[in-house]
């Protein structure tokens, strides 16, 4: 008779939904998880049998999911949360933002900004981010005190900060940042350049070089607004993705943010270079951005995320509403009622942001050998009843309130609502302060 195999956690779950395969919904299943990797997924009277755990979690009336990635985000700027509302996009970038950002931009608002962030997100059931901000240094030691999963921008922009004064000084911290995390386990870096209109071609040159040599995504907004578009055709004679292809950029390393003024040809290019698309719907709405043909893009075979960007535009990291913002409003886009299915939607928050990441045989799906990035939603309650479909319940009807329980590589985050490991008295207690000092000044 075959013992059984000793693990360090089983989670019963009333429905899995894996993800991969698309669509599939598991009832009364177990996860199980050893270390930080996913050992099985079985029927749970299975599970009691094969397996002893060290801690077993029954979620009754729960969909365990992956953790959702949110494909793109600037968490420092949860510290600016509603400072510059209901203004058009350069209005709120060029008179509120970067004034703010001059004035208090340092270390420590980074350290407390992230750190705000992950708390939201742990509560939200999202594991990951994309980030996107200066100090990556400080972004880094706060996301690995936290245990949280994030690839770090390393940004370049061709103008003075307080990370940086040069060209030059952008790269050699860039590089030094990316040694300093090649062993963090659940950390990586990309290229971050700004945007077209803040960054040159010389710049751009150098980033494709450096990002073939050591093979490092390049996170990049692009055709976020008419405007954009309207002068770079003005100062180049092109469109910028037209002008990022010639030098080179257009790969399978392009994570491409916004998108929300696309061709037809542009997609196909997208799709015939393995390019990744994060849409960004609330943010896009908010500052007038255009709509992200997301449908379109999804049909093409693009690879296809979903961000929230920052707090000063959107003004969350909610994920939940934003993956039920992105069906409906996909489905006015395409004109199509069937359009931004509730199964793409989720998916494109999951696995696609994880692909879009690099990371897709790491996390985005609950499968074997995975790891254990998971959340748990409780579709018990009244918001949630009565259930026909677990996947259309989770994008339009749950919200991130719903949300019980978080782990990230196997390690609680999140028991019953409450964050373990972090002091939630002091991350607001900090919040405070810095609303007091920003809006003083």
């Amino acid at each position: 008779m075959t013992l059984p195999r000793a693990v360090d956690l089983l989670i019963e779950a009333r429905w899995v939904v894996p993800v991969e395969p698309s669509g599939q919904v598991l009832e009364s299943h177990a996860v199980v998880v050893d270390a930080d990797r996913i050992v099985a997924i079985v029927p749970i009277a299975d599970a009691r049998q094969q397996f002893t755990a060290r801690e077993r979690v029954q979620l009754g009336e729960h969909a365990l999911i992956p953790g959702l990635i949110n494909a793109h985000t600037h968490n420092p700027m949860t510290l600016m949360r509603g400072l510059a509302d209901d203004v058009p996009f350069m209005v709120w970038l060029k008179e509120h933002v970067w004034p703010a950002e001059a004035r208090v931009m340092g270390p420590e608002f980074v350290r407390d900004g992230v750190e705000l962030a992950i708390a939201e997100m742990i509560r939200g059931g999202t594991t990951c981010c994309n980030e996107n901000y200066f100090f990556p240094d400080v972004q880094a030691a706060t996301y690995r005190r936290h245990g949280f999963r994030s690839r770090i921008g390393l940004p370049v922009i061709e103008f003075p900060t307080p990370w940086a004064q040069s060209r030059d000084e952008y790269f050699d911290k860039a590089l030094g940042v990316h040694d300093t995390l090649r062993d963090e386990p659940l950390l990586g870096t990309a290229f971050a350049p700004h945007a077209p209109y803040t960054v040159s071609d010389e710049s751009f040159e150098r980033i494709r070089l450096l990002s073939d040599q050591l093979d490092l995504p390049v996170h990049l907004h692009l055709h976020e607004t008419a405007d954009e578009i309207n002068d770079s055709l003005r100062d180049f004679g092109m469109r910028p993705f037209a002008r990022i292809k010639q030098i080179g950029l257009v790969n399978e390393r392009l994570i491409a943010v916004h998108m929300t003024q696309l061709s037809e040809a542009e997609i196909n290019d997208c799709a015939a270079h393995g390019v990744s698309i994060v849409h960004n719907v609330e943010s896009n709405m908010k500052l007038l951005s255009g709509f992200c043909p997301a449908e379109a893009i999804r049909r093409a075979g693009v690879n296809l995320a979903i961000g929230t960007d920052g707090c000063a535009s959107n003004n969350d990291l909610d994920l939940f509403g934003e993956m039920r913002s992105a069906a409906l409003v996909g489905k006015l886009v395409a004109n199509d009622a069937a359009a931004m299915s509730a199964v793409s939607v989720l998916r494109a928050a999951t696995i696609g942001s994880a692909r879009a990441l690099g990371w897709g045989e790491r996390i985005g799906s609950i499968e074997v050998g995975k790891q254990a990035d998971l959340a748990a939603v409780n579709l018990g309650t009244i918001e949630s009843q009565p259930l026909y479909n677990v996947i259309s319940q989770l994008i339009y009807a749950a919200g991130r309130h719903q949300v019980s329980d978080v782990w990230i590589a196997g390690v609680r985050k999140l028991r019953d609502r409450e964050l373990t490991g972090m002091d939630t008295g002091e991350i607001l207690g900090k919040a405070r302060s810095w609303r007091d000092r920003i809006a003083t000044r």
